[in-house]
């Protein structure tokens, strides 16, 4: 009988497993010791297994041959890892399985996500802002989330995320950059859902808008350390703040196999599906970061 063991998703996951535990480790300062790493590997994990197998239960449920996750560990970032994707197999036939598929695995994360970081923001602490350090991005739902647990933050502080919070915050970056909709993302599958062939024309615009966020990032963080009178270094740094849109830009393009997405059947999404897929596509606008890291 053929060995059926899924023996490289295995060694991805526990992969996975380790680099989130490393880094979670290295947040609390304890590089030697990664199991103390847990209480930002866990919560993340459980962020990232949620999302997927929401996607691989409706792959399953409307009959479309699915691979289990492969997960991505990366373990010399701050993350711990770039996420996990499924192979499709089999094709997607209908809008309303397209739709199905390509919402269910951010909605699922985030149904875990936000307790994580609301939990996670309870644990943290609101101090001054030194005066190197690194800025989590900031999006109009995270905002509203953390003035909702936290309170108003005086001038000059901010929320030290707890490595649980900072799980949290990673689910929201990660759900927003699966939302871009472009190409095969899963904000690519909803907003094909909506709008059918036309969407691989908006996907390509979408696409190229990324090198257009980057170009306003950097004028803008620019032109603020230029008038704050700082050093030519700080200034050149502040005018590359754009860089890590550049950097999807390219990726995305390999990513995500070209901005075209493979045709559905004819026909449109039934109506509860419609409000389904505009609210999936709110959600993205909710979670933008124009900058998802800083460093100042």
């Amino acid at each position: 009988m053929r060995d059926r063991v899924p023996w490289v998703n295995l060694a991805l996951f526990l992969a996975t497993v380790a680099s989130t535990f490393y880094v979670g480790a290295d947040m609390a300062g304890e590089t030697g010791h990664p199991l103390r790493g847990w209480t930002f590997a866990v919560p993340l994990l459980a962020i990232l297994v949620t999302h997927e197998f929401g996607h691989w239960i409706q792959a399953r449920r409307h009959q479309v041959e699915a691979s289990l996750p492969y997960f991505i560990p990366f373990p010399w970032g701050l993350l711990g890892t770039f996420g996990a994707v499924i192979s499709m197999r089999g094709r997607i036939r209908t809008r309303d399985a397209l739709l199905d598929i390509g919402a269910s695995g951010p909605l699922a994360g985030m149904v875990v996500a936000i307790p994580v970081l609301v939990f996670g923001l309870h644990l943290s602490k609101v101090m001054p802002i030194p005066e190197h350090g690194l800025d989590e991005g900031q999006s109009l739902f995270y905002l509203a989330v953390k003035r909702i647990v936290v309170g108003p933050i005086p001038d000059g502080h901010d929320v030290f995320l707890h490595p649980t919070a900072f799980a949290g915050w990673t689910g929201l970056l990660l759900t927003m950059l699966n939302l871009l909709p472009i190409g095969q993302l899963d904000g690519g599958h909803v907003a094909y859902s909506i709008f059918g062939p036309k969407q691989d024309r908006y996907s390509r615009i979408a696409h190229h808008s990324l090198l257009v966020v980057a170009a306003i990032v950097g004028m803008y963080w620019g032109i603020k350390a230029l008038r704050a009178h700082a050093s030519r270094s700080d200034v050149l740094w502040a005018f590359a703040e754009g860089k890590n849109w550049i950097f999807w830009w390219i990726l995305l393009f390999f990513l995500t196999r070209g901005n075209d997405h493979p045709p559905t059947q004819d026909g449109e999404l039934s109506r509860k599906r419609k409000w389904v897929a505009w609210a999936t596509l709110a959600l993205f606008v909710l979670l933008f970061m124009p900058v998802p890291f800083r460093v100042h």
